[in-house]
């Protein structure tokens, strides 16, 4: 039986994490400059990042656990 190939983005949890720092930096440096909207885009960064990563994760699990069954399926037949 031939493998088949995964076709998912592995870029989901670094681009989480990284849109999560900058979210942090965009915070200090706007605060320091009293910036309101580039603060509040950077706070808006900083929530949004944390779930994105949580997402991508529960995602590629159960990409994962899918793939197993359909192995365990294939196999029975």
């Amino acid at each position: 039986m031939e493998e088949k190939k995964k076709l998912r983005c592995p870029l989901g949890v670094p681009g989480g994490i990284l849109a999560t720092l900058i979210g942090l930096a965009g915070i200090v440096l706007n605060s320091i400059d009293f910036n309101l909207s580039g603060l509040l885009f950077s706070i808006a960064l900083f929530l949004i990042g944390g779930p994105f990563v949580r997402i991508t994760m529960m995602v590629h699990s159960a990409n994962d656990r899918l793939d197993e069954l359909e192995r365990k399926m294939d196999e029975k037949k």
